[in-house]
């Protein structure tokens, strides 16, 4: 379908929530002491359409941190995957171009329908950025790669906000609203505030997505990810903030019962110690990745080059998470890339 914009008075969002909340579970930024959070409203006051930065990645309400599989028993084994449908309000865009990763990924090959049945259940509504995050570089990063997954988008105007309708799914939401067609000049207007905000990140990479591509494969050998890497803790917070990696483990949970228990996958991730040892028999076993340069490398490398062609550009959308909860504060993509660029 052709997308259609139309405007909502600022004293009619709030009941607009309301009849999104009828239809269907809202899971939209609220605020979580100093920081921000996705997760399930009850009531439009907690909605935070002007947060800088969420935690977790909106990932997490299609591809949950722990989700079980299969529920296993004398009687055999039976799928735990009931999708329900929900409504994803208030995504950025950068954090909307993640999930289209995802889809991608999960689509190709040997499809995953453990993710794709909550995902075509969700409607997402992108959301203009009010606030930019102090570790933000989104405006420099995948220039060429533009969000398409969302069904619709929100853009805070000067008394209301504009919501552009992109799909069938994003249709139905007007439905729950008091919306007029909107002008030519609130169109323009939306425009020009979403292409201001990009001049307004922090963090600028300063070379082209292929550029920084064949460079950081160029130095596959280089003792710079050694020193890089010279104060990791290892602790794959980087991986699990991330809201473009997709890697998870999965385990079979027995009951005391013995016989019967649950199968369920958890967020894994490359920058932790164990997560490229594998068995060798007898006890015996190998990591493949045992040093901390090493891992610090592969995610680099899987951000930066690994995944190019697939997605069109890089495996990072600039949010600047990474760089945010990063203990140490080596994890800053921007930092690494450009020490590499310039060596």
């Amino acid at each position: 379908m052709n997308s259609s914009s139309h405007f909502l008075k600022e004293a009619d969002f709030d009941s607009f929530v309301e009849g999104l909340l009828k239809t269907a579970p809202v899971y939209a930024p609220v605020a979580k002491k100093n920081w921000f959070v996705f997760a399930p409203i009850a009531s439009p006051k907690e909605v935070r359409l002007d947060y800088d930065l969420t935690i977790l990645p909106p990932k997490k309400v299609i591809f949950p941190v722990r989700q079980e599989l299969v529920a296993f028993g004398p009687a055999g084994a039976s799928s735990s995957i009931k999708p329900e449908p929900r409504i994803l309000l208030g995504v950025h865009f950068y954090d909307i171009k993640a999930i289209d990763m995802l889809d991608l990924l999960f689509r190709e090959n040997n499809v995953d329908w453990n993710y794709l049945a909550q995902r075509e259940a969700t409607t997402i509504v992108g959301s203009s950025i009010q606030k930019v995050a102090k570790r933000a570089f989104w405006a420099t990063v995948g220039k060429g790669v533009k969000p398409r997954g969302h069904d619709a988008f929100l853009t805070r105007l000067p008394g209301g906000y504009l919501l552009e309708v992109l799909t069938p799914k994003g249709e139905k939401l007007l439905a729950c609203g008091k919306f007029q067609a909107a002008s030519k000049a609130q169109i323009e207007e939306a425009e020009k505030i979403n292409k201001d905000i990009l001049e307004k990140c922090p963090e600028k990479l300063s070379h082209g997505s292929h550029e920084i591509a064949a460079k950081v494969r160029a130095n596959f050998k280089s003792k710079l990810w050694d020193e890089l890497s010279r104060t990791c803790f290892s602790c794959g917070t980087c991986n699990i903030v991330c809201p473009t990696c997709y890697c998870f483990d999965v385990q079979d949970n027995w009951n005391l019962d013995q016989v019967s228990g649950q199968r369920a996958r958890a967020w894994d991730g490359c920058l932790l110690e164990d997560f490229a040892k594998v068995s060798l028999g007898a006890g015996a076993c190998e990591n493949f990745r045992e040093q901390r340069g090493q891992r610090y490398r592969h995610r680099l490398m899987r951000k930066a080059a690994y995944l190019n062609e697939k997605l069109g550009g890089p495996a990072c959308v600039g949010c600047g998470r990474c760089s945010t909860q990063c203990v140490p504060d080596i994890a800053d993509p921007v930092r690494i890339i450009e020490t590499i660029m310039e060596s």
